[in-house]
């Protein structure tokens, strides 16, 4: 649920999102507790990685994310799912990096915030 979001915000996301594939954090849990190695890609700013995150998840901030992606994951065919707080932010990354050519993006739903409240594995 939207936190005081500024209205244009929220449109630019729902944009975003009609373009885009997501999942729930339940969704993410079920594959990882299946076995499934998933990229999992947190976009928050670096002082909100550092407090905590999804246990795995590597760290390409929203700021930074288009600009490095092709580095650190060059097969645009990998799979990755990309979250933040909310599922804001990782859902204009997910859009970006469809515009640039990935085809496996999913942006969590929820995000941070719904993955800790499921009481979920964090790292600190």
């Amino acid at each position: 649920m939207a936190k005081n979001h500024a209205h244009r915000f929220l449109a630019i996301v729902d944009e975003a999102r009609k373009n885009i594939e997501e999942c729930t954090v339940t969704d993410v849990k079920a594959r990882l507790d299946q076995g499934e190695e998933l990229l999992l890609i947190d976009v928050r700013e670096e002082s909100e990685f550092a407090k905590a995150h999804v246990s795995g998840a590597r760290h390409l901030g929203k700021g930074i994310i288009e600009r490095d992606i092709e580095n650190e994951v060059p097969d645009t065919d990998t799979e990755m799912v990309l979250y933040c707080g909310g599922g804001y932010r990782s859902a204009l990354a997910a859009d970006n990096l469809r515009k640039m050519g990935y085809t496996r993006v999913i942006s969590m739903d929820g995000g941070f915030r719904e993955w800790k409240e499921a009481d979920f594995p964090v790292e600190s």
